[in-house]
């Protein structure tokens, strides 16, 4: 779309026999469920395309804000539920944790503050063009170095801040966010907490896949070409090594530029075999990935939401198994998305549509292999622990999603659901620059480049792209 606005004709060559990705959608047995990406942040990022073409986002694509965020359980009896608004959050921390009110709000502060000194730079520019240094912004981080939590991890920044570990736990939770351990993700990830207290959750009215599916009307309406089943098997550049051409069912189809949304490592290994794929990018640790169970649930849970967390008795153990010894935790954290609860029309009447997942490690040769079927059972034992029921005898339809069928799906390497991970401070500069410092006129973007992966750092990713290529 922006290039489109930057009068550009372009083509969209889309392997799959559909849009959208991750942002894929189920609907069997009167049940629908968004397959991928739950959470919704930073809407103005999609309503900026809209406003591009000098439209009024609301008449194409419609969100709300979440007034509760999400409702957490400890297998203890532990619940807390968090809040868009932040005073209301605060007193439920101090009521059911006893945490002082104040202890949160300066949390969310420095959080803030963080995002102030950062977004600029890290989220909104190229870190591979020296003029992205050369600015005030950066000037000012640098002067407040301190407050960045570069030295910590995010566990030991959280532990700074509370000495309750049900708090440390919960706010552990958003290294997972973008796929990352956070007893080793750098401590400036306590960033992504004031995405969704200070600026928002949300929930598109009429799912997560429409995101995708606004968008790709907006594009066939402003002209953009969307061929699907179409896969691009070669990237073709001529002796001045600058992108020409792109191979696609054996036609050569010519470009002045060629911007690549694919996986960048099969990108490499794929699209462009004269090239060696960068040594950084082959020894990058892929993020986590996921096990997704899709339950049709024939009853609802009123203590439920949109978004729950079962929090796993022994987390470290569990961030242990996933990217060290690379086995699923016996005691799994279960994530339950539960769109039904604002669209009644997702699930039949007086049933639910239950997207349950699980913390997977990434499908490389030296991972466990998957048992579902244990997976499954473990998953329903600590519900039916926590919330007091037999889910096994309510669920009326079931799929699965495992790490091998992310990859196969989609072309994510090994499953990985946010490209690499950031585990380590320089994680953000390893990342795969938006530009070809080999190739002219060869451009990356998505989930696993700079600055990463989840809807918002993905549409981030398009819009510093585009900004990198010049006008048509």
């Amino acid at each position: 779309m922006r290039l489109r606005a930057k009068g550009y004709s372009v083509t969209v060559f889309e392997s799959a026999i559909k849009p959208g990705g991750k942002l894929d959608v189920i609907e069997s047995n009167g049940f629908r469920f968004d397959k991928g990406p739950s959470l919704f942040t930073l809407p103005y990022l999609v309503e900026e395309l809209f406003e591009l073409f000098g439209k009024t986002p609301k008449d194409h694509f419609d969100y709300q804000q979440l007034k509760t965020i999400t409702n957490y359980f400890w297998e203890d009896g532990t619940s807390v539920s968090t809040y868009s608004d932040v005073n209301k959050t605060a007193k439920e921390l101090a009521t059911q944790l006893g945490i002082e009110p104040s202890i949160f709000k300066d949390y969310i502060k420095h959080s803030s503050k963080i995002n102030e000194l950062t977004s600029s730079t890290f989220l909104e520019k190229s870190l591979h063009k020296s003029a992205t240094w050369l600015t005030t912004d950066v000037l000012k981080a640098l002067t407040q170095l301190g407050k960045l939590g570069l030295n910590d991890s995010l566990n030991s920044f959280n532990e700074k801040y509370f000495d309750h570990p049900k708090m440390v736990q919960l706010f552990n939770r958003y290294a997972t966010y973008n796929g990352s351990n956070p007893y080793q993700t750098p401590g400036i990830m306590a960033v992504i907490p004031s995405l969704e207290f200070v600026q928002g959750a949300y929930f598109p009215k009429k799912g997560m896949r429409s995101i995708v599916d606004s968008l790709v009307a907006l594009g066939t309406n402003e002209g953009v070409d969307f061929q699907y089943n179409s896969p691009v098997s070669k990237i073709v550049y001529d002796k001045s090594k600058t992108a020409s051409e792109v191979v696609v069912h054996g036609n050569k189809i010519s470009a002045d530029v060629v911007v690549s949304n694919m996986d960048v490592r099969p990108t490499f290994d794929k699209l462009l075999p004269n090239i060696p794929t960068p040594k950084r990018i082959l020894n990058q640790e892929p993020s986590s990935s996921a096990l997704i169970f899709y339950w049709g649930v024939n009853t609802s849970f009123p203590q439920l939401d949109v978004h729950n967390i079962l929090f796993s008795d022994d987390y470290k153990q569990e961030f242990e198994g996933l990217f060290n010894s690379k086995t699923i935790s016996n005691d799994p954290t279960i994530y339950i998305h539960i769109s039904s609860k604002i669209n009644k029309c997702d699930a039949p009447n007086g049933m639910e549509n239950w997207f349950v997942m699980v913390n997977a490690p990434s499908a490389t040769e030296d991972a466990t292999p998957i048992d579902i079927d244990k997976t499954r059972q473990l998953i329903q034992q600590k519900m039916n622990r926590i919330m007091k029921t037999n889910i096994e005898e309510h669920i009326v339809f079931e799929e699965t999603l495992t790490p091998k069928d992310i990859e196969r799906n989609t072309s994510s390497y090994a499953g990985a659901l946010y490209g690499p991970s950031s585990n380590s401070k320089l994680s953000a500069f390893l990342r795969q620059p938006n530009f070809s410092k080999k190739i002219k006129g060869l451009y990356f973007c998505g989930g696993s480049v700079h600055p990463g992966g989840g809807i918002p750092l993905c549409l981030l990713s398009a819009k510093i792209t585009a900004g990198l290529i010049p006008e048509a």
